[in-house]
């Protein structure tokens, strides 16, 4: 069985659907698992949310033990948490930070990413289809890499 793809997402995520709708739309955070699960198809995903920084940096742990490839939405972690670079400076498979919305087009305190400096690429603007191209992607980078 293949290393599972880890999903994390930062605060506030878990109030998707409601939460500055003209921003983030109406899908909800369960919507955008399904969405995951669909596009990993047999492959094993973990799906996360937490609003606890030290909680995230335990599941980017566990990916790590796992050996498994990690798409992240960091979310307002994104901009200040050095801890969670950190951690994610250790992994040895593929990640994707990925944000709905495109943070380039938005207020300046949003354009400085930290997780950018250690991901082997971003996606950002494409709404919750995002994860559906970040899931393909890491797909795509996982087969094409030798074993």
């Amino acid at each position: 069985m293949p290393a599972p793809i880890y999903v994390l997402n930062g605060p506030n995520l878990n109030r998707l659907g409601t939460r500055e709708p003209d921003i983030y739309g109406h899908t909800t955070l369960a919507e955008v698992e399904t969405m995951c699960r669909e596009a990993a198809g047999d492959h094993p995903l973990v799906f996360r949310q937490s609003n606890k920084e030290f909680e995230i940096i335990e599941w980017v742990h566990e990916a790590i033990d796992a050996k498994a490839a990690i798409v992240i939405n960091p979310a307002a972690f994104t901009f200040y948490s050095m801890a969670i670079m950190d951690a994610l400076k250790m992994a040895s498979g593929p990640i994707i930070e990925l944000h709905i919305s495109n943070v380039h087009k938005r207020e300046p305190m949003y354009h400085k990413s930290l997780v950018s400096a250690v991901a082997t690429a971003v996606i950002a603007g494409l709404g919750p289809y995002g994860y559906v191209v970040a899931i393909q992607s890491i797909k795509h980078i996982l087969a094409s890499t030798p074993a």
